[in-house]
Formats: C-alpha cells, sequence, structure tokens
C-alpha cells in the first residue's frame, strides 16, 4: 500500500479544514514545499495535493506552489480540486502533475471525464466524497443522487482505473476511518482504491495495509504527531514509486 501524505493549498499556506468546513481551517505552514521535502525525507515517494481555492471556483491560483513542490522534492504528485475542464488537466500534466483528480466534474460532467481517461489514461483518477453514503460534490456543499457504490460500478465501466474515497464524517475529524467501507469497496470492485478521511493512528495503517488497498491518505495525522509518516511508510512498505 501506498502511503499519500497530504497538502491542501489555500492562498499559497498549507492548511487543513475540519470536515471540509472552510470556517474550520488550520494553518500549518506558509511554506509547503518545505513540508513536502519533510516527507521526502521521511521515506514517503508519493504526495497528494489539494487545491481548496480551486475547490470552490475551479481555478489553479496555486499552481505555481504545485510547482515549486514538484521542483524540490521527488515525489509522485497527485492533485484534486475544481478540476472541471481539459485546460486544467493539461495545465497541471504540463507541470509535471502524474495524476489529476476528477471530483464533482466526474459526477457532473461525464463527456468531460470520458475525454480526460481517453487523452491521459491512468493520469486521471477520481475523487469519491462520500456524505451518509452518497457521494458529495461542490466542496461537500451538496448530495447528488449516486450512492458511493453506484458511483463506483460506473467509473469501473468507464475505464477510469484509480479512485480517491474520503468518508466526509472522518475527515479530520481523528477518530479512526471507515475500515468497512473501504473492505467492502475493495470487495466489490478491480479498481485502485486509495482511503482519505480519519487515517488518525498506526492501527488505521495497520488494518488498511492488511485489506491489500492501493493507498491511504496522511493528513491530519501527520501534523499533529499522531501518526509517524516514516513508521507508516516501514509498515506498508509505501515509499517506492
Amino acid at each position: 500500500m501506498y502511503i499519500f501524505p497530504a497538502i491542501d493549498l489555500y492562498e499559497g499556506k498549507a492548511v487543513r479544514l475540519y470536515k471540509g468546513d472552510y470556517n474550520e481551517m488550520t494553518v500549518y505552514s506558509e511554506r509547503p514545499w518545505e513540508i513536502a521535502e519533510d516527507f521526502y525525507a521521511k521515506g514517503a515517494r508519493h504526495i497528494h495535493i489539494v487545491d481548496l481555492e480551486g475547490a470552490k471556483d475551479g481555478t489553479t491560483p496555486n499552481i505555481e506552489i504545485v510547482k515549486k513542490i514538484i521542483d524540490v522534492a521527488d515525489l509522485f504528485v497527485e492533485i484534486g480540486g475544481g478540476i472541471r475542464n481539459m485546460d486544467t488537466v493539461k495545465a497541471y500534466v504540463d507541470a509535471g502533475v502524474d495524476r489529476v483528480i476528477l471530483g464533482t466534474a466526474a459526477v457532473k460532467d461525464e463527456e468531460f471525464l470520458r475525454a480526460a481517461v481517453a487523452e491521459y489514461g491512468d493520469k486521471i483518477a477520481v475523487g469519491i466524497d462520500l456524505k451518509d453514503g452518497y457521494v458529495a460534490i461542490k466542496g461537500w456543499t451538496e448530495t447528488s443522487a449516486y450512492t458511493g457504490f453506484e458511483f463506483c460500478e460506473k467509473m469501473e465501466k468507464m475505464g477510469v482505473s484509480c479512485v480517491i474515497c474520503t468518508d466526509i464524517s472522518k475527515d479530520g475529524a481523528m477518530q479512526g476511518t471507515n475500515h468497512e467501507l473501504y473492505r467492502e469497496m475493495s470487495r466489490r470492485f478491480k479498481l485502485d482504491i486509495t482511503a482519505s478521511g480519519g487515517v488518525s493512528s498506526m492501527e488505521d495503517v495497520e488494518k488498511l495495509n492488511e485489506l491489500g488497498i492501493y493507498g491511504a491518505i496522511i493528513g491530519k495525522a501527520y501534523y499533529t504527531g499522531a501518526i509517524s509518516l516514516s513508521d507508516a511508510v516501514a509498515v506498508t512498505k509505501g515509499g517506492a514509486v
């Protein structure tokens, strides 16, 4: 299992939200690239980035920060947050991003999703954010008509190979992740599944690793010291690309 330590960007800073609430924001660093360097120093070889401003307005206001992260740390970089058209996908891929994550657009714009997968293949992933079992969109402010499993089935049929699944109720709450959800997803689908939201202890990391899923995102637990990134990478052998 690969470990994806996370950086959420807002106004050029590394921040974290509590359950997706922009009013519950903690700023961790004004130099996010230094955090990326620390990820690498601790053995991680992957990074998960979310542009929280982009998630709101569909732009790429932090792309220069992303480029700097790519420049300073030899990490596999995936990014999500408001990616709604091919121009934005191309901008990130041209900047050196390894994988682009579509969220709301994957739900609302099937034509765009098909075009992105056709053009970029495995460089396209889909974020599946679950609120009470249904796929949430637009920065978690609305809920779609799809259940998580219905949407996974649709993504698999459309040729998507990787999904990042977040249980919103667990995100940033430091109360453990939804192991049963990921167990059932891995049983039902052949997708590469990355667990996100509430990975808050080494026990979480070990349980997810035992499930044999593709990846786990570590966010707040890294910043608070609840999980040693080097230990997580060692346990999962999640450092090698």
